[in-house]
């Protein structure tokens, strides 16, 4: 510890002096950041507006990366805003998706100044430009008044569902307690096992009857909603297997192991790009594991066989898990005619009649390992190439083998270890010169002949918590203090004249 040279206070101070010269120039190393990642790849596609005065209100982006993400995955996407990301208290949203090993992605993010219709209205619009491929099919939110709104806006052919865990969450809040307390599990075998929407509709009027809740102004309005969130009503929608935003606050909760809200917009930006190469480096594992590997399969069907070449690991380990129950389903059908509409009863009926092989039109592509192999192009029908190499995979592989081989023999002898160590240590610094290329200053001149916006003031989100109160503060909402001992104010009881005089 004596020979590192400086302490806790001097990292402090020297983050304060970095702060200080960067103020006031925050949306201006955003935005050449933004110019850089775009030159680097046109297909980075970004949008910063101002709120009228030249100052920040809102940014908009989505790299190459996301935006052929979005041309294979996105049929669904979750969308759910945080707060306390950043020191002007702006509001992040996100646009996440799903790939094929059932991973979140991230398709879009934005920041907000403010929650209303016109600020999502504005999001979504763009969002629709930079992404391929139209709407998305479904898309996932909590209950906001301003989100529904600017969504049947933007999205007027996209089947908006309601987070159904922040509705049931909700139940405990508005119903009596009584109540609460006598009916909940009715009220949940009613939105959980039942199958069709007549039966929905009948289990529910008779816990509410039960309950003696018919005119609750809250049940019926969940009532009027029960299209947007009850499974029953929704199922008919393709939603990735969601049916609640739990998996957009579970990214919130990974990203925000990365930042703070200390943070300025730039440190934002760098932080979250960390955070976001590292979720992709476990795409790109997953990615590795299904080219080379093949699931074993615990059932030996020509179908399971069939399907475990085709899906993802993920994706074919739900499909056997319902093929291995979709056994008994098989033993029903031998006595009865009639079944559920069910994925494990619609496998038993392909046993019942003999189908060995799932047919083609059953089999998502978005499920299949080569759910991102093909071309994406935008609306102006121009390609959006990825940074990456499509190889990229396989030359991971092969140069993986090729080092372990060269490092097994080296460890034969002592010479073979120097050798080599000299030789990785030699090449470790050409490939740093041939990364880093020569130093280029173009982006960074670039600043006196832009007009830059000023930095955005600090706002306050409907969202964010309140202040902790401290002792002073709850002290002076109590009023003035009397001693317990005289009644007179301004002393306590061990300070009192009557009790210190001799």
């Amino acid at each position: 510890m004596d020979k590192i040279g400086f302490i806790k206070k001097d990292i402090y101070n020297l983050e304060c002096s970095v702060n200080g010269k960067l103020r006031n120039h925050d949306v201006e190393l955003v935005t050449e950041y933004f110019m850089a990642e775009q030159k680097k790849n046109e297909a980075f596609y970004f949008k910063i507006e101002g709120d009228g005065h030249d100052r920040f209100s809102r940014c908009f982006w989505a790299d190459a990366t996301s935006r052929r993400a979005y041309g294979f995955y996105g049929d669904v996407v979750v969308f759910d805003t945080t707060f306390n990301t950043n020191r002007y208290d702006l509001t992040f949203a996100p646009m996440l998706g799903v790939n094929n090993h059932g991973q979140t992605i991230v398709l879009a993010c934005a920041f907000l100044s403010k929650e209303t219709t016109e600020s999502f209205v504005w999001m979504f619009e763009e969002f629709k430009k930079a992404m391929p491929g139209g709407e998305p099919k479904t898309i996932i939110t909590d209950q906001d008044a301003a989100m529904a709104i600017a969504i049947s806006i933007s999205f007027p052919t996209t089947f908006h569902r309601l987070c159904i865990w922040h509705i049931t969450s909700k139940f405990a809040v508005k119903l009596p307690r009584d109540a609460y307390n006598e009916y909940w599990r009715e009220f949940q075998k009613a939105i959980w096992d039942t199958n069709n929407k007549d039966e929905f509709d009948a289990k529910w009027n008779i816990v509410v009857t039960k309950a003696g809740l018919t005119d609750h102004p809250w049940l019926s309005s969940m009532f009027d909603l029960r299209e947007s969130w009850v499974p029953a009503y929704a199922r008919q929608f393709f939603a990735a297997g969601m049916s609640s935003s739990q998996r957009a606050e579970g990214s919130h909760g990974f990203f925000k192991q990365y930042i703070s809200r200390r943070n300025s917009l730039m440190d934002f930006i760098i932080r979250f790009e960390r955070a976001l190469s590292h979720q992709r480096e476990k795409e790109l594992v997953a990615d590795h594991v299904d080219a080379f590997e093949v699931a074993q399969c615990l059932l030996p069907m020509p179908m399971n066989k069939q399907m475990a070449t085709l899906y993802t690991r993920t994706m074919f380990q739900k499909f056997e898990q319902e093929l291995i129950e979709s056994t008994a389903c098989f033993l029903e059908l031998k006595t009865e005619d009639a079944c559920k509409v069910v994925f494990n009863h619609i496998l038993a009926l392909f046993r019942r009649d003999q189908i060995e092989y799932m047919p083609e039109k059953y089999i998502l592509k978005r499920w299949k390992k080569t759910a991102k192999c093909g071309l994406v192009s935008d609306a102006n029908s121009k390609e959006i190439k990825d940074c990456a190499d499509p190889g990229l995979l396989i030359k991971r592989s092969t140069m993986s083998r090729l080092a372990s081989d060269v490092v097994e023999d080296a460890l034969m002898s002592e010479e073979g270890c120097e050798v080599l160590s000299e030789t990785l240590k030699s090449l470790q610094v050409k490939l740093k010169l041939l990364k880093d290329g020569p130093s280029n200053n173009e982006v960074g001149g670039s600043s006196s002949q832009t007009q830059y916006m000023k930095d955005p003031k600090r706002v306050r989100c409907k969202g964010r918590s309140k202040g902790v109160t401290g002792a002073k503060e709850k002290a002076m909402k109590r009023g003035i203090r009397h001693c317990r001992e005289c009644g007179h104010i301004g002393h306590d009881r061990r300070q009192c004249p009557a009790l210190n005089t001799p």
